[in-house]
């Protein structure tokens, strides 16, 4: 006969100690459980479902907007200029610091100036002699003596010519003698002799002090020229900024040779206001520009885009344009001039020139971020009547910022979910909230 094990009178009392306890932590469970089924979110999730989720959205309205097109660009310095050395010589000083902005006229270099200056004292020296000679010969003096030379032989003839007159019906009468009319008559013949060689070294005289005073002044003129020369030297010894503009670093040191037939210059010179950017459009694009504004000669107001993102503050127009296209691109290259006056954009930067094409009427916009992408199909999610989640597929136009124009698939009116995309479906309730633009919020503070 077995017996069955009966709890010990310990166990019994332990038991016994324990039931109060417990009675009160079940009141407690049952007393929160009832609170928790007054609550509707409970009351929902008993029943399997989720409340609607916010998602922001933004009604689409037509607007106005301006139709931009970007190029890729570099700019550049239409009027950069070398230094170089036009006299040869050592640089004795260097007066100017690279990167640094010059003005036309400011000295840059100074070479060894005495070997100019010498060449000007010498032909200063060479000028002034000849032009004694040239003042000697103006003075006409052997000139003046032949004159007078045959001044005296013109009366010594009539001299001769009134004492052979009087003689000659002395002799007739035999008043004088034959032998003193013979010597008459001699001296007259001599007389209009010398008349006739004194005549002629005047006029040689008079020839040779013409071609004297002609080549005197030839000579001045020559040793003008020279002097002029050496003064050029001397001042181009001093080499001096052509423009205006930064001035680059350079690339001959103090006690370097400075050679005019150098092929390599002393430095650079770049004006940085206007800067120039050159950039290509293709041909189509250059055809519908000219066709909309009838004439290239109408500049449209241009945007200079950094790299950085910012944009130049000064508005920019186009100058030039190359007189064909590139046949290998089919592209046009066309010269835009920006003012640079703080002459913070530098030659050689790239970034993208912006011109408006056209304003785009009745445009509706939608952020970038709204719009999903799947094999090549575009599509948003908008809020129904019964702010259920409706999707509608979209054909995207031109970008504006960071909207997108729609071509097809809304509507004027039509609500467009622009966050919370992630967490809804289609056809799925969602609680619509308006959407913030972040960059109107910093455009209106």
């Amino acid at each position: 006969m077995e017996v069955e094990d009966c709890p010990s009178p310990a166990m019994m009392n332990q038991n016994a100690a324990m039931r109060p306890r417990l009675r009160a932590i079940t009141a407690l469970l049952t007393a929160a459980a009832g609170l928790l089924g007054c609550r509707p979110e409970t009351r929902v999730a008993a029943q399997g479902q989720l409340p609607p989720p916010p998602v922001s959205v933004m009604e689409v309205q037509p607007r106005t907007v301006p139709i931009y097109a970007e190029f890729a660009g570099q700019t550049y310095a239409r009027d950069m200029v070398e230094v170089r050395g036009r006299v040869d010589g050592y640089v004795e000083k260097w007066l100017f610091k690279p990167g640094s902005e010059v003005q036309a006229g400011q000295v840059l270099y100074i070479l060894d100036l005495r070997p100019y200056e010498a060449s000007v004292a010498q032909a200063k020296g060479d000028l002034a002699e000849s032009e004694a000679n040239l003042e000697f010969a103006k003075r006409q003096v052997a000139l003046l003596t032949a004159e007078a030379n045959l001044t005296a032989a013109q009366a010594s003839l009539v001299k001769a010519r009134q004492d052979y007159e009087r003689l000659q019906p002395l002799v007739k009468e035999d008043a004088a003698a034959q032998q003193d009319l013979d010597a008459a008559t001699a001296a007259l013949r001599a007389g209009e002799a010398n008349v006739k060689a004194y005549e002629a070294n005047v006029e040689q005289t008079r020839l040779s002090t013409r071609t004297q005073i002609e080549a005197m002044q030839g000579k001045v003129e020559a040793l003008r020229g020279a002097l002029r020369t050496a003064e050029l030297n001397l001042q181009y010894s001093t080499i001096r900024a052509p423009i205006s503009g930064r001035v680059g670093d350079s690339l001959v040191p103090v006690g370097g040779l400075v050679t005019r037939t150098s092929s390599q210059p002393l430095t650079t010179i770049v004006p940085l206001d206007p800067i120039w950017v050159r950039f290509k459009v293709s041909e189509a694009q250059y055809l519908a520009y000219t066709r909309e504004k009838h004439s290239p000669a109408e500049e449209l107001p241009l945007e200079l885009i950094l790299a950085d993102g910012t944009v130049h503050p000064w508005k920019g127009q186009i100058s030039n344009s190359l007189n064909q296209v590139d046949p290998k691109t089919g592209t046009l290259e066309l010269q835009a001039r920006f003012p640079n006056p703080k002459h913070n954009v530098l030659p050689g930067q790239f970034g993208r020139v912006r011109i408006q094409v056209e304003q785009r009427q009745n445009a509706l916009l939608v952020p970038q971020k709204a719009v999903q992408e799947l094999q090549n199909m575009q599509s948003v999610l908008t809020v129904g009547p019964e702010n259920k989640a409706l999707a509608r597929g979209v054909v995207t136009g031109e970008r504006v910022g960071s909207l997108w124009i729609i071509e097809k698939g809304l509507r004027p009116g039509d609500r467009v979910i622009v966050e919370g995309q992630l967490k809804v479906r289609p056809g799925m309730p969602v609680n619509p909230m308006p959407y913030r633009d972040p960059e109107a919020a910093s455009g209106s503070k």
